[in-house]
């Protein structure tokens, strides 16, 4: 057969064992545009957003590179990321501006990034949300697309470490258990894009039809209730056409996609906030969100190494990270806190090990990683006084070319909001501003953006 007439529903056929067998082709380089960077029918190659927390910061001294653009400095907290340095931007300078809101500790550094609002309410290590944080957004113009909106997860075992919020003091709940996250991704309800047959799933459609029939009461309901109410009630609805949407999708046959592959279901493991604990769990969770990524099982993530108030701690010891940037002394010689220390560098590993999964997978001309766009960032910058100047925030990855990468840019202490609204832009969002009160701009990082 000529390539001509290879297509992407074209399946193997051979006999194995005297039995008929049938083997799905993969999203292959021929499916593709010349270019490789978009499908041959002309659809363009899925841009995925996420974003990735480390609580307790950094040692700006240690981590701040001191040269801007291209070939930036790597210094020793910074350093494991050498491997992927020409796909990592570097942001400095960027900060929480309150505004003459209070200074939530562990808080309103990491809302001002992620929401692009410094928090009216806080509390240690967990408060409100004055505004839905990125990823909310991301999820509303992209989530529809697959069957997940968004996927949240942490590492330390605990499901409310989780900085995605639509809007208050409810977080989107995260995954924790490794064995829960893959029956969740590849359970039944899953459709392998590269199997040769598909055929819809009968308690799917009974789903989908019980969810469209709740909706013929929904009128009547919101005539007669009040306006806290219909707002609730709104909220509700919204909810359900979301999950119309979803179970929509899985009643359809997948494109292929030459990247995904499905994993092996994971060993039973501990989970919790112990060092070598949670980066095997890291590793573990990574890799079936990656397989998600690839699979497009969703276009967004969040993915929580540590909370806020980090209580990681090495195996048999009783101090955690939190404590120990307050408590551990600051060694003369070295001039930081050798203790503490340790969990920075150790986070910055785990985000190498995570960009290794995303970059380790092929998409046409490019890897997974090629084709998202990463935030990365943390509460504070020195946890040992609560400093919110010059947040530590990093993005990885191009967007599927819209972005440049492996750049160090600092922001002359402009609110941390810019890079949000920089995001959004790149990934065709119609935003012209973004945040509220004193963190709002209409000022994008124009370094970022390709051209």
């Amino acid at each position: 057969m000529s390539v001509s007439k290879w297509n992407r529903r074209q399946v193997l056929k051979g006999m194995l064992r005297g039995s008929a067998v049938t083997v799905a082709l993969p999203l292959l380089d021929i499916f593709l545009n010349d270019n490789g960077k978009a499908l041959a029918s002309g659809a363009p190659m899925p841009t995925r957003f996420g974003t990735w927390f480390w609580g307790c910061g950094i040692n700006a001294e240690r981590w701040i590179p001191d040269n801007l653009g291209a070939g930036y400095d790597l210094k020793a907290e910074l350093a494991p990321i050498a491997p992927h340095q020409n796909k990592v931007s570097v942001l400095s300078g960027f900060n929480c501006v309150l505004g003459g809101k209070p200074d939530f500790m562990h808080w309103s550094g990491a809302m001002a990034t992620l929401s692009g609002a410094a928090p009216s309410d806080g509390g240690v290590g967990y408060g409100s949300a004055d505004a839905p944080t990125i990823d909310c957004l991301v999820a509303d113009a992209l989530g529809g697309k697959t069957r997940f909106r968004s996927l949240e997860i942490a590492c330390t075992g605990d499901p409310k470490v989780s900085y995605s919020m639509r809007k208050g003091a409810t977080v989107n709940p995260s995954e924790v258990d490794p064995i829960k996250l893959y029956r969740r991704l590849f359970g039944p309800e899953f459709s392998d894009p590269n199997a040769a047959e598909f055929e819809p799933d009968p308690n799917i459609m009974l789903r989908q039809s019980v969810l469209s029939s709740i909706k013929d009461e929904r009128e009547k309901l919101m005539r007669t209730v009040g306006v806290e109410d219909r707002a609730r009630v709104d909220q509700y609805f919204t909810t359900v056409r979301e999950m119309e949407q979803q179970l929509a999708l899985m009643l359809e046959k997948p494109e292929p996609l030459e990247a995904c592959s499905v994993p092996k279901s994971p060993r039973r493991s501990k989970v919790g906030p112990v060092w070598d604990t949670a980066v095997a769990n890291h590793r573990v969770l990574g890799q079936l969100l990656v397989n998600a990524l690839a699979c497009n099982q969703t276009q967004v993530f969040n993915m929580a190494f540590t909370s806020a108030t980090s209580n990681l701690r090495k195996p048999g010891a009783t101090m955690a990270h939190h404590n120990l940037t307050h408590v551990d002394p600051v060694d003369p010689k070295l001039g930081y806190q050798p203790e503490a220390a340790f969990f920075i560098e150790g986070c910055m590993q785990e985000f190498a090990a995570f960009l290794e999964m995303m970059d380790s997978i092929k998409e046409g001309d490019g890897t997974l990683l090629d084709n998202s766009v990463v935030l990365a960032t943390s509460d504070t910058n020195s946890a040992k006084v609560h400093s919110i100047d010059s947040l530590p925030i990093m993005v990885a990855g191009q967007a599927g070319g819209k972005l440049r990468s492996g750049i160090h840019v600092a922001g002359q202490g402009d609110p941390s909001s810019r890079v949000g609204l920089t995001l959004q832009q790149a990934l065709g969002m119609p935003v012209s501003r973004w945040g509220l009160e004193a963190m709002e701009t209409s000022k994008p990082i124009d370094e970022l953006f390709v051209g």
